[in-house]
């Protein structure tokens, strides 16, 4: 952590200190479940007054990033999530594996003409009818995502109902005539959050996100779903699961 604050000025001081607490947590200089310093060495540390330090501390635990317990201190909170892209990625499974409770909530569904990308992406004419779904996903509560989601009405007639029922994608798809499916591309991008984004997500403007951009494809390789989903950059990170691919490999050496 910085000790230097005389040169910072008053109005800016609660950023600077959250900043610099928020660097050592992401740096792991902080490790998980560390506690930090008591209120009182905090503001000696930083040079700071007491509300200095409580509104530093407040955005941090909105931020995710430390989370406070009455009666016993401030916390680094255990690490962000991980989550796992394959090419049968499955929301609700990625976070029942790390023991998270997931839940999504509906925001709004349309249907709408299909914008020239999102026509490209699921191989129809532009201005053909798509479901436009937007959602946001929790774990355990806590706001991890923002998606735009399309599916071509032409093939899911109805598909806005089945999905406000509760059901999940996969349930529904089934249903549908497609019991299985698998990620065709996934785009990731990095780029500061819109005003939207950041309020749904529960985050502040000056923290990036992560963009996802995903087609999910049939068995026969036929676009059934495109989607946008934009992560708090400080509460997840991605990892690349091959295991499926290798598994496949090791068969067909095994067959040779």
């Amino acid at each position: 952590m910085k000790e230097d604050m005389e040169k910072k000025s008053s109005h800016g001081q609660w950023q600077q200190v959250e900043e610099d607490i928020a660097e050592d947590i992401l740096t792991g200089r902080l490790s998980p479940m560390a506690q930090l310093p008591k209120e009182a060495e905090l503001m000696e540390q930083f040079g700071v007054g007491r509300h200095t330090i409580r509104r530093a501390i407040s955005n941090l635990q909105n931020r995710g990033l430390v989370q406070v317990e009455q009666g016993r201190g401030t916390f680094v909170r255990d690490g962000r999530l991980e989550y796992r892209l394959s090419e049968r990625t499955r929301f609700s499974q990625n976070l029942l594996g790390q023991g998270r409770e997931p839940l999504g909530q509906a925001i709004r569904e349309e249907e709408t003409p299909a914008s020239a990308a999102v026509a490209e992406a699921l191989r129809l004419p532009r201005g053909e009818p798509v479901y436009h779904i937007v959602r946001r996903g929790f774990a355990d509560d806590e706001p991890i995502n923002f998606s735009n989601a399309y599916y071509p009405v032409r093939r899911f007639p109805g598909f806005d109902k089945a999905r406000r029922s509760g059901r999940s994608v996969s349930v529904i798809l089934a249903e549908y005539g497609v019991p299985d499916y698998i990620r065709l591309r996934t785009d990731i991008l990095v780029r500061m959050p819109t005003t939207e984004e950041a309020r749904q997500l529960g985050q502040g403007m000056s923290q990036p996100v992560i963009v996802s951009k995903k087609v999910d494809v049939d068995m026969k390789g036929t676009p059934i779903a495109y989607s946008e989903t934009v992560w708090p950059g400080e509460r997840v990170q991605f990892s690349i699961d091959n295991t499926n691919q290798l598994l496949d490999a090791l068969a067909r050496n095994k067959d040779i």
